[in-house]
This record gives C-alpha cells, structure tokens and sequence, in this order.
C-alpha cells in the first residue's frame, strides 16, 4: 500500500526560475499535468492567464506574450522580460499528491513543502513574495506560521522587509475579470516600486 502512494506523488518538473537582482518571487501552488502545457516554464496552460495578465500591467495588451496561431506562450520573451523586470517563479510545493485528474488546487495534497527559506537566502534583492491562489496562500502560510492569511489583493510583511502578497488566481476558474485581476497586480508592483 505505502508503494502504491509513493508512486502516486509527483515531484516538481521544473527547476526554480530566479534570475539575478530576483526582487518579486511569484509562488504557486504546483504545475498542472503535463498534458495542459504549451511550454516548459511557469503557468504553462495556455487557458491560464498569468502572461495575460503580465502583458496588461506592463504593455496593457493581454496578447503580448500569447501566440495565438500555435495555441502556446511566447517563452523567449517571457523569460526576457521576467529577467529585465527580476521576476522569479517557484511553486509552495515539491510533491503533491493528485487527488482528481484535473489540474485544481482543490484537489492537491502538498506531500512536500518547497523550503522556502533556503529558496529566498541567496535573493537579496528580493522585496515580495507573490502567492496567487488558496492553495499557494494557505501552504506558505503554514510554512511561515502566520496565523492570519492576507485577504486577495492585500499584503502582510513577512521578514527582512519582505512582503508577503496575495493575489487573485490567475486561474479562470477564479470569479474575477482579467482587468480586476490587472489591476491587483499592477497595484502590488506600484508599491515596491517597479512601476
């Protein structure tokens, strides 16, 4: 029986993504199936609007770094502008467990925290953490033992002046328009500065 559960733990595909002078670490909650990818980075299901969302706040049009034609994101100008902006990506967890075969957080088992802490030592520049989803919210939470999780669209700090942000789901599911959620995100950057 331990076997059989074993192998039903996936280990994260990805490595983290934390180019130099990283001063927001945007942290998820896990990586859909493979099967829902359209690249190999952060936010890879072209129906989540994460790089919508980023194409709004910084060039406000939502298609900036959505090729339509092949159904995918553009990852070279992604990874461009994520490194010019110092934008870093991770998820909250290392291995989960699927409980349903679909790709919402609600159905996840963190089987395994990231370390957060070792994740974040060697940023020094790093201002803010992002958590975008319950799921991210509610594992980091935990993980830094805050008692009281910061409402969508507000901020706690975290340590060493790092602010802990919790924004709206870019997921579709979320019930709010991509232009709220712009907005939210386009507010956290105007407070540390970066816009």
């Amino acid at each position: 029986m331990e076997e059989t559960l074993e192998k039903n733990v996936e280990r994260h595909p990805l490595q983290p993504f934390l180019p130099d002078g990283v001063r927001v670490l945007f942290l998820g909650s896990f990586p859909p199936q493979r099967k829902r990818w359209c690249m190999e980075f952060f936010y890879p299901n072209f129906i989540n609007d994460h790089w919508r969302i980023e194409g709004l706040v910084w060039y406000g049009n939502k298609e900036y770094f959505v090729d339509n034609e092949r159904k995918t994101f553009i990852i070279e100008a992604i990874k461009a502008f994520c490194t010019e902006r110092g934008i870093g990506f991770y998820d909250t967890a290392t291995a989960v467990r699927r409980l349903a075969d679909n790709a919402s957080d609600k159905f996840l088992e963190v089987v395994e925290p990231t370390d957060i802490q070792s994740l974040i030592a060697p940023l020094h520049n790093l201002q803010a953490i992002a958590v975008t989803g319950e799921k991210a919210c509610d594992t980091i939470c935990e993980y830094f033992k805050i008692a009281e999780r910061p409402k969508v669209g507000s901020s706690v700090e975290l340590f060493r002046k790092i602010r802990l942000y919790r924004l709206p789901s870019s997921s579709r599911a979320y019930p709010l328009s991509l232009q709220k959620k712009a907005a939210a995100y386009a507010q956290m950057f105007k407070e540390l500065g970066m816009k």
